[in-house]
């Protein structure tokens, strides 16, 4: 990998961002990839946004600037909405789990629910691609980080990152059985 790579992630509270952010960034560690990473919390106890920022290559800060996001990842709809419009570098991409958690401003009505074209629409007009990820085989829906991270190999949306630098970061982070569920993900 040549020059920087600006990951921004972002979901609801408990959806697993902190577990995604840290196998990424364990991941490109393995990878020998220069690493730096920030986490930022919103009202994540009570359903708010919760963010990380992950950097791969050499930087001093390890927040990515706004507009600046070569992908962004989201857990929640509405959330992949925000980070397209917000950090989605132009001819970025975005990669996102369709589920609808409804987060808290769209539950006060401040924000109108989003629908999946509001999302291809906004990566659009920065001549970006989008990546919908959605699962019928999860065994739990807290494996929806790990399809994520499935669909971004698969689509190699992380350069120098593979499959064999992800087990090795999931087995430093997940105990035996929980390992082996989500192994069948990737």
């Amino acid at each position: 990998m040549n020059g920087l790579y600006n990951i921004y992630m972002v979901g609801v509270g408990g959806q697993g961002i902190g577990l995604l952010a840290e196998l990424l960034a364990r991941a490109a560690d393995y990878a020998g990839l220069p690493v730096r990473a920030c986490d930022t919390h919103g009202l994540a106890q009570r359903g708010g946004m919760v963010a990380s920022h992950l950097r791969l290559g050499a930087c001093y800060s390890p927040l990515v600037p706004e507009g600046q996001a070569h992908l962004a990842i989201a857990l929640e709809r509405h959330e992949a909405l925000r980070a397209a419009g917000r950090m989605l570098a132009r001819s970025g991409a975005l990669i996102w789990y369709d589920t609808c958690l409804q987060p808290l401003d769209v539950r006060m009505g401040q924000v109108p629910q989003c629908r999946v074209s509001d999302i291809e629409n906004a990566v659009a007009k920065l001549s970006g691609k989008t990546f919908r990820v959605s699962r019928d085989d999860l065994q739990d829906a807290r494996m929806q980080n790990i399809a994520i991270v499935s669909d971004l190999l698969k689509h190699g949306l992380v350069p120098g990152l593979s499959k064999e630098h992800v087990v090795k970061a999931m087995s430093d982070l997940m105990d035996a059985k929980t390992l082996e569920a989500n192994l069948i993900l990737l």
